[in-house]
Parts: C-alpha cells; sequence; structure tokens
C-alpha cells in the first residue's frame, strides 16, 4: 500500500465554496445602469402591445389618429423600437461571458448551472405569457440561450460573423416573399388569387382584432385566459423575425464579454467613443428610414418597402442600441452624470422582477378584471403612463434593496438555479 503523502492541514481541510449568486459589492454597476435604462424602453415600445391587440398592430393598422398620438408613435419607433430590447439582448449575452469568466476563476462547472438558469427562466416565461401577458419575452431569451452554450468557446471573429448572418437572415426572407409574391403576378390569374387571399387575412385580422378588444376590455376572467393563451401562439409565429435579431446581440454581447470591454474601460475609451459615434451616425437615419417605411408601406401588400424598412431596422437597431450603451458607460465616468444615473443600478439588478412587475401594473389598468382601459389609451397618453410606472420602479428598487440582497424573482430565479434557498435578508 502506497503511503500517503502528508498534507499541510489548511490544504487539505481546504473545500471549494459551493457555487453561489455573485454578491453585490462584486457587480459591475455599468451593467445594472444599462439593464435598468433598457426596462425603460421596453415599457415605451411594450405599452402599445399592452393597451390595443397585437393584431392590428402586426397588421400597422394602428389606432393611432391625433397628432399627438402619431408624433409620440414615431418618437418610439425612431428612438426606442428594436433599441432597447437589443440592448437587453446585448447585457444578456454579456452577462453569460462574465459567468463563465467567474466560474473559471473558482474552478466550478459552468454549463450544467447555466442550463438550470435558463430553464428556471423558461418556466418563469411561460408562466409570465399564459397568466399575465402575451408579449413574454423570456421564453425567447431562455430557449436561444441554449444556443449561445454553443458558441460560448468561439472566435471573437467567428461571433461577429454569426452576428452578421443573423441581423441578415429576415430581410433575406422578406425579400424572398417580396420577390415570390412579384413574380407571381406574372402568371395568369395568380394576381387576382394573390389579392383575394390578402383581403381574406386582412379580413382575418380584423375580426381577430375585434374580438380580443371585446375579450380584453370586457370579458370575464375565463374569456380574457383564453384570448392570452390565442394571442401567446399567434405571436410565437413571428419568431423567426425577431429572434434572429435578439441572438445577435447576444452573440455581439458574448464578443464584448470575451473582449472584457467594460472590465477595463479606460484601455478600451476609444473603442467605446467610436461606438458611440458610428453607433449614431448609422443608428439615427437608418431609424428615420424604418419609420417611413414602416408608416406608408401597405400592409396588405408584399411591398417591397416591407423589404426596406426590415433592412433599416436590423442596421438602425443594434446600432443605436450600441450608441446608447456607450454614450451612457462615457457619462456614468462624470460624477455629476453618475450621480443622476446611479439610481438605475437598482432597477437593472432587479429587472426580471421590474420587467414582470411592468406587465403586472400594466395589464392591470387595461384589463377588464382592473380598470377596463384596454382600447382607448391612445399613443401619447400611454407613453406618458409608461414614464410615470418607470419613475415609480426606481424609488421603489432603492428602498427593497436597502434592505434585501435579491429582488423578489431574481431570489426565486437564483433559488431555482442553485437548487437551494438563497437568503434574502441583507
Amino acid at each position: 500500500m502506497q503511503a500517503v503523502p502528508d498534507i499541510p492541514p489548511v490544504i487539505g481541510e481546504f473545500r471549494a465554496p459551493p457555487p453561489a449568486p455573485v454578491a453585490p459589492a462584486e457587480r459591475i454597476e455599468t451593467l445594472d445602469v444599462l439593464r435598468g435604462f433598457a426596462l425603460l424602453g421596453i415599457l415605451l415600445v411594450n405599452m402599445a402591445l399592452f393597451s390595443w391587440p397585437c393584431y392590428d398592430l402586426f397588421m400597422a393598422n394602428q389606432p393611432w389618429t391625433t397628432r399627438a398620438d402619431v408624433a409620440a408613435d414615431w418618437l418610439v419607433r425612431i428612438f426606442a423600437e428594436g433599441k432597447f430590447i437589443s440592448l437587453f439582448s446585448f447585457l444578456f449575452g454579456l452577462g453569460m461571458a462574465i459567468q463563465m469568466e467567474r466560474a473559471a476563476a473558482r474552478g466550478a462547472g459552468f454549463v450544467g448551472r447555466y442550463a438550470r438558469r435558463l430553464l428556471a427562466l423558461l418556466a418563469i416565461g411561460l408562466a409570465h405569457a399564459f397568466l399575465i401577458w402575451e408579449g413574454d419575452i423570456l421564453v425567447v431569451y431562455a430557449l436561444f440561450g441554449f444556443l449561445l452554450l454553443a458558441f460560448r468557446y468561439r472566435r471573437p471573429t467567428t461571433l461577429l460573423v454569426w452576428a452578421g448572418i443573423c441581423l441578415v437572415l429576415p430581410v433575406l426572407i422578406y425579400a424572398l416573399l417580396a420577390a415570390m409574391m412579384t413574380l407571381a403576378t406574372f402568371v395568369p390569374g395568380a394576381a387576382e388569387s394573390i389579392q383575394k387571399e390578402l383581403a381574406a387575412t386582412n379580413a382575418w385580422y380584423e375580426q381577430a382584432s375585434a374580438e380580443n378588444l371585446r375579450a380584453f376590455a370586457h370579458g370575464n376572467l375565463a374569456e380574457v385566459f383564453a384570448q392570452r393563451a390565442r394571442n401567446v401562439l399567434f405571436l410565437y409565429q413571428y419568431v423567426w423575425y425577431y429572434a434572429p435579431m435578439f441572438f445577435a446581440m447576444f452573440l455581439f454581447g458574448l464578443y464584448a464579454g470575451r473582449r472584457r470591454l467594460l472590465h477595463d474601460l479606460e484601455a478600451n475609451l476609444g473603442f467605446i467613443r467610436r461606438t458611440l459615434g458610428w453607433g449614431l451616425a448609422l443608428g439615427l437615419p437608418a431609424n428615420l428610414i424604418y419609420t417611413v417605411t414602416y408608416a406608408v408601406a401597405d400592409p396588405a401588400s408584399a411591398s417591397p418597402l416591407w423589404v426596406v424598412s426590415a433592412a433599416t431596422l436590423a442596421v438602425g437597431g443594434p446600432a443605436l442600441c450600441l450608441a446608447y450603451a456607450a454614450g451612457l458607460t462615457l457619462l456614468l465616468r462624470r460624477p455629476g452624470a453618475h450621480q443622476w444615473l446611479h439610481p438605475l443600478a437598482a432597477v437593472g439588478r432587479m429587472a426580471l422582477t421590474n420587467y414582470l412587475l411592468q406587465s403586472v401594473v400594466c395589464t392591470t389598468l387595461f384589463y377588464s378584471y382592473g380598470l377596463g382601459w384596454y382600447g382607448s389609451v391612445g399613443r401619447a397618453p400611454g407613453v406618458v403612463l409608461a414614464l410615470i410606472i418607470y419613475a415609480a420602479q426606481i424609488p421603489f428598487s432603492v428602498w427593497w434593496l436597502k434592505r434585501f440582497r435579491f429582488g423578489p424573482m431574481e431570489w426565486l430565479w437564483r433559488t431555482l438555479t442553485y437548487a437551494r434557498r438563497q437568503p434574502m435578508r441583507l
């Protein structure tokens, strides 16, 4: 029998600490501020879907009639739509890179725990979608988070190439559909058949919209739940369009995390400033073109303008998103701006709680089991309402985190991820 070598007592008794959530002091404040800021834009965009039928919005049959509503809709499309959800997606990918790095530093496994994290997020997302609000994005994040695992060790250049492919993919699909519709018009009798089919589809959308409006504004609880389930299944049909953009931003975030762009700001200031400049130069005109083409394109036809609209959003959304991220990062280095922006970090630390809380508050305001405002709030009042709700979330988040380690849903998410109850109070 071999002799067991002597082991110094301290080393012999050492055990690696079990995996645990990152302590508040170890968090990167810039990321929390960006996450909190993204929640504002997400609410501004989501307010239309909270208060009006998804069928109207997808057919570009917006019910905005006043000048104030139209102006508010244009501003939201130019500066918010596709930008803040892209920023949130970017932070999701960046978060995975940081978690990988910290797991490697501890010598702990990563994939198993991250998979549990995604499964927990999937369960929360499904509950959110079918029990609270149809516009949930957590399910898509969870499912595509598993795909992101396959890219965790790919070279940075490969990440950028695949991100570009994902951004172009929906545009190519739109272009192919438009080309097929155009070619079909040269076939005898095909043009009339296409027009009849489009008219029938538009009539179905109008009927579905009317039923949606009745159920959410006046229906009983069972009718609301049934309508929500139909809407969720309807919206899942369009995953092919918006999920590639989200996944592209996952990859950009993973790239930024692998390059440690936000870990050492001083060394990357030049890159961050260039990102701000190029993001504004590309993002502002692209988003203006997107908004104009979206407004004038015929929703009942396969107009080439829809291809232009999709292409400019594919460029403008990520570009302006990265400009926002770069601009806020630079602002946070200034003491005066930091003082004003710091409370957003609390909103970002409770991002999951605040995202779900927005759904609870808005559905209570709009649906029949609450105040029943559904279908009666225009775009401009909706923007004001979104600002009020978000403004209330800032002091609430600061107050909560002075007493607790996590937001309520963050605590649940971590408890499910680590398969043990997490300490809640500070």
